[in-house]
């Protein structure tokens, strides 16, 4: 599968997790993005390192939920936990730890708490189902060095990942204990040590191959501007998109502007490098309805927001009930149905991805 049609999958369920903040919606797009990546992913180290991400989201809804109980602003609504409050010092007027620990406040935590966990999640599932060396492939070659520098980035966790699990072998296989602190923080010198072997190994390799030399020639201004007015748009599109109550011009409108001035700035750019690409990964009908369907999700979510937002936002003030509105089970659907979308041609892209 083009590495390239999981991100735009992926990133379609992280724009319809940002659009409710209904528990069980999330859940259940959470579980479909579990399901797909338990089904589609292989046995590669960025595949086996979903879990790490899973491990993150709970514990960032357990950071959120404590420092609700530690600090957070106590609205109002039923107490469920009685805490003594500590008064801090003058300078820190209206600032008191603990306290009452209210329903309402504590829910609020555990539902934006939630969010930001699928959201990892779902940058988490496109890291493991598509193969970031195939994925550095796909970009144009104005985007070669930056790619590279993206690849490498997000290749950290699933080596460290692997690293761990290299060690903990060793130490049990020379009798160890790998339980407790003690051999937790005997593992933690020999994995940054193996880190920095590979990182010193990925470089010299990198250069031996020419990455990241550069050409003679002066710059493009007009690159440099297209570059700079295309990353400010995106930025502020992408927080339209986000922000269910920006205005509408801040959202699609600018982000579709900044995609037009990024895609002429690149033309541009990639006239100036010269860059061959090596067996490159089609992008046939299985790839189109894998983006597709993350397209829709996305678009089914922000449209039932815009006619209906009591389903998809669930009051808590009053508090009521969270409920499952009908376009959260066709979006959960339209989000697990790569889990049987297969690619036309498999022994082509094992052969092309063995490369």
């Amino acid at each position: 599968m083009h590495p390239l049609a999981w991100w735009a999958w992926a990133l379609g369920l992280a724009v319809a997790v940002t659009r409710t903040t209904n528990p069980l919606v999330i859940g259940m797009l959470l579980a479909a993005t579990v399901l797909v990546v338990v089904v589609r992913r292989d046995d590669s180290p960025w595949a086996r390192a979903f879990g790490a991400y899973l491990v993150l989201g709970v514990a960032i809804i357990a950071v959120r939920v404590a420092f609700y109980i530690l600090v957070g602003i106590k609205a109002g609504g039923p107490v469920l936990l009685d805490l003594p409050s500590i008064a801090m010092p003058g300078w820190a007027t209206g600032v008191e730890l603990l306290g009452p620990v209210h329903l309402t406040g504590l829910l609020a935590a555990v539902y934006g708490g939630l969010r930001l966990a699928a959201l990892i999640v779902c940058f988490g599932a496109a890291n493991a189902l598509a193969n970031p060396k195939r994925a550095l492939r796909c970009l144009p070659a104005s985007l070669h060095h930056i790619g590279t520098a993206i690849v490498i980035a997000v290749t950290v966790t699933p080596q460290l990942v692997s690293s761990v699990v290299r060690v903990r072998r060793a130490q049990r296989l020379r009798g160890q204990d790998d339980r407790g602190l003690r051999s937790v923080l005997a593992c933690a010198l020999p994995v940054l040590a193996d880190a920095l072997d590979r990182s010193l190994a990925l470089a010299a390799s990198m250069d031996s191959r020419g990455y990241a030399r550069s050409q003679s020639g002066r710059s493009d201004a007009r690159i440099t501007a297209a570059l700079l007015v295309s990353l400010v748009a995106a930025a502020l599109g992408t927080y339209g998109l986000l922000d269910g109550t920006s205005p509408d011009w801040l959202g699609l409108p600018l982000l579709a502007a900044g995609a037009v001035i990024a895609v002429g700035g690149s033309v541009l750019a990639g006239r100036r490098v010269r860059r061959t690409r090596y067996r490159p990964d089609p992008w046939g009908l299985p790839e189109s309805l894998i983006a597709a369907c993350g397209l829709a999700v996305a678009l089914l979510l922000a449209g039932a927001l815009g006619m209906s937002p009591d389903g998809l936002d669930p009051s808590l003030s009053p508090l009521t009930w969270p409920s499952v509105p009908p376009v959260a089970l066709v979006a959960t659907l339209l989000a697990a149905a790569p889990a049987v979308l297969r690619a036309t041609d498999p022994g082509a892209v094992r052969s092309g991805g063995s490369r």
